[in-house]
């Protein structure tokens, strides 16, 4: 059973840091790219990052380029989203997302608010 965990959200002060993973589990995370996405109160779904299966191609929303990073640990399972400099408009709910022989399958998310 394809599964996705997503942890690492929080309450931080803008300019602050925080560091989100995804673990998956029930197939292999190699095969596969992965995303991040995320959706703020009242707002469409926005891609924000992805990651080829071995890492060496990225993209970044225009938005975030230049202060998250994605990163990923096909022997831990796990794909990694560095957020630096946040500011309060990256406040939302960010999941990560895989699609598998056209399916998608997601996490159930974790909050990132971003307020003084």
């Amino acid at each position: 059973q394809v599964r996705l965990v997503e942890s690492g959200g929080d309450l931080v002060q803008p300019g602050g840091s925080l560091r989100l993973s995804c673990v998956a589990s029930g197939f292999g995370l190699e095969y596969w790219n992965i995303g991040w996405f995320r959706q703020a109160p009242g707002k469409e779904l926005e891609g924000v990052s992805c990651i080829s299966k071995n890492g060496e191609s990225t993209y970044y929303a225009d938005s975030v380029k230049g202060r998250f990073t994605i990163s990923r640990d096909n022997g831990k399972n796990t794909v990694i989203l560095q957020m630096n400099s946040l500011r309060p408009e990256d406040t939302a709910v960010y999941y990560c997302n895989v699609i598998i022989r056209g399916r998608n399958y997601w996490g159930q998310g974790t909050q990132v608010t971003v307020s003084s």
